[in-house]
């Protein structure tokens, strides 16, 4: 057969083929993306005759293709989190079968309606793989009456996914809930006419049309059209690929990139890239979460000169070189992630994921992934690391122009392993010179911006990186550091007018940006902060021997009542160790 559009099916028989496996989907097709409420409105839309738009379809017939070509199943049981990823399947030596190059959404969504399971994650609930919070949903249609005409997704029929627990709460007498999977017991009109009598649901005009209608968009209307393409050329499908999907709103151009690396791997690219997402995520509680344009990134960073998003450099002899180097690159990836949380980093505090990446390309090109989360080794690394990571978030490096920065750095890190390769360590004193210049870009701190920094409350995501940067003394191997109020939070909490003898002071203690600020917090490692809590400042010190200089505490009266005096002189005393950490 030609090119061309071929003779439409029914959703029945397109069904079917998704179960024998007659359907598959191609390597370079993205996860199934779509929302219940999505599918809800799909289903609504056959039942109202609306055109659900043409889908192509791949003819695979060639022996190569089926042997060095990656084909999926569809996917029939979602679970959020945990079962988002297609099945491989082997296709060496199977029979003729047609890949879905567009149209994967929407006929997964009409298996996992008709024949699946759709499981999100309930409201407040953890991301535990579990029934209690994470349910298994089914489809069903309320055949009891239509929706309100004001509704807010303007459907007629009422489609919903229900737990077991939800059904049982929504069946009343104003409610018929049909499963909607039930209606292919049906295939023969007279079995369902008969089904409707038994039910004795005749005389129920609503119920009796639903039905009947619902069985026939899947069993005797062709709504299934679809263009078929014959050509056995991968490069030829491709480009199709990318055509079709590239206006497609939930398709970024990565989705395209991360395609055209899996149709050219010869490893699942589809399982290791979730792999790296998931071991980078466990890492610490919370986790720190990263993208496969992340990776898509690193992989360009580390081998290619222009590290732009474009086509041309996925080509098949650049993925040839990340895959001969995956293992490297992945340990990379996860030994980073390890190293920033040991440095008491969480994905809350890393907000530019891409100031990681020069991190990784040192590692990997000074090969020393497998030790450089020793606790004796890579001290000076590690520190300067540390205050690369501080100073271009805080700064805001990667605001703009990232691959300009990136580019930069990665030639810095080369000209450093070269001239030193043993000896060397993060050139971040070459960074900053190399970025002095740049009004946006430069890693240095004038009186103005330190003003601003110390002002930070204690949940900004930039909080723990000041901190960090000035407490870099402190030893963060195995160690997990909290953020701690000096003077206590409850203190400032309770206080009302009435406690002070002028308004000024009342407005002063009042202020979060002097007691929940820069200037009233410090970093403590887990058994210092039980040992302090709510206690008074000046009494904790006290009674635990702390070391006002280690952390930071200047030399004035600890007492409550002269708190203004105290954050006049911390200002100073950190304005001072800040300066010192950007020369």
């Amino acid at each position: 057969m030609s090119n061309g559009f071929a003779s439409p099916i029914t959703i029945k028989n397109a069904i079917d083929h998704l179960v024998d496996r007659t359907y598959l989907l191609p390597g370079i097709q993205r996860k199934f993306v779509w929302s219940s409420n999505k599918i809800i409105v799909l289903f609504d839309s056959i039942m109202r005759g609306y055109p659900i738009n043409s889908f192509m379809f791949w003819e695979v017939k060639e022996s190569k293709i089926k042997n060095e070509f990656k084909f999926y199943q569809f996917l029939t049981e979602y679970r959020q989190k945990f079962k988002e990823e297609n099945l491989d399947i082997d296709t060496k030596g199977s029979n003729d079968f047609k890949a879905v190059i567009d149209g994967q959404q929407r006929l997964t969504s009409l298996y996992i309606g008709l024949k699946g399971s759709y499981a999100y994650k309930l409201p407040k609930k953890w991301w535990v793989d579990n029934e209690e919070n994470i349910p298994t949903r089914h489809l069903y249609i309320n055949l009891a009456q239509a929706l309100p005409e004001e509704n807010e997704r303007q459907m007629i029929f009422d489609f919903q996914f229900l737990t077991k627990k939800e059904l049982i709460r929504k069946e009343d007498g104003d409610n018929i809930w049909f499963k909607v999977n039930e209606i292919l017991k049906f295939e023969n009109l007279n079995d369902l006419k008969n089904f409707i009598n038994e039910k004795d649901w005749t005389t129920k005009t609503f119920t009796n049309n639903t039905l009947l209608q619902l069985r026939k968009v899947i069993f005797e209307d062709k709504l299934i059209n679809y263009y078929l393409e014959t050509t056995q050329e991968i490069d030829t499908v491709l480009d199709i690929f990318i055509r079709t999907n590239n206006g497609a709103e939930p398709l970024s151009f990565s989705d395209l990139l991360m395609s055209i690396t899996t149709a050219h791997w010869k490893i699942d690219a589809k399982r290791e890239f979730p792999d790296v997402e998931k071991k980078v995520f466990e890492i610490c509680n919370p986790g720190f979460l990263i993208s496969k344009d992340f990776i898509l990134k690193t992989c360009l960073v580390l081998f290619k000169d222009n590290i732009k998003f474009q086509v041309k450099n996925f080509d098949q002899s650049s993925v040839n070189v990340f895959e001969e180097n995956w293992d490297k690159i992945k340990k990379c990836i996860i030994e980073s992630f390890i190293l920033l949380s040991n440095l008491g980093f969480n994905n809350h505090s890393l907000r530019a994921k891409n100031a990681v990446i020069p991190i990784i390309y040192y590692i990997y090109h000074k090969g020393i992934e497998d030790s450089i989360n020793s606790p004796i080794r890579h001290i000076e690394d590690k520190l300067l690391i540390k205050k690369w990571i501080c100073l271009s978030l805080l700064k805001g490096v990667f605001g703009s122009q990232s691959d300009n920065v990136l580019t930069i750095i990665k030639k810095i890190i080369n000209i450093e392993l070269l001239e030193n390769k043993k000896d060397n360590n993060f050139p971040l004193n070459r960074i900053k010179d190399e970025f002095k210049s740049n009004p946006s870009k430069n890693l240095s701190f004038d009186n103005d911006f330190i003003d601003k920094l110390l002002t930070i409350q204690k949940d900004d995501s930039n909080c723990f990186s000041i901190l960090s940067l000035l407490y870099s003394h402190l030893n963060f191997n195995n160690q997990e550091y909290h953020k701690d109020h000096l003077h206590p939070a409850s203190y400032f909490y309770k206080r009302k007018r009435i406690d002070f003898d002028n308004e000024e002071d009342y407005k002063f203690y009042s202020d979060p940006s002097n007691w929940n600020s820069i200037l009233n917090l410090q970093l403590l490692n887990g058994t210092l902060n039980q040992s302090k809590l709510d206690k008074p400042l000046k009494d904790w010190i006290d009674n635990n021997n702390i070391d006002k200089s280690n952390q930071l505490i200047p030399n004035v009266s600890l007492d409550i009542l002269d708190f203004r005096e105290f954050i006049a002189a911390r200002k100073k005393l950190l304005t001072e160790q800040l300066k010192t950490m950007v020369i």
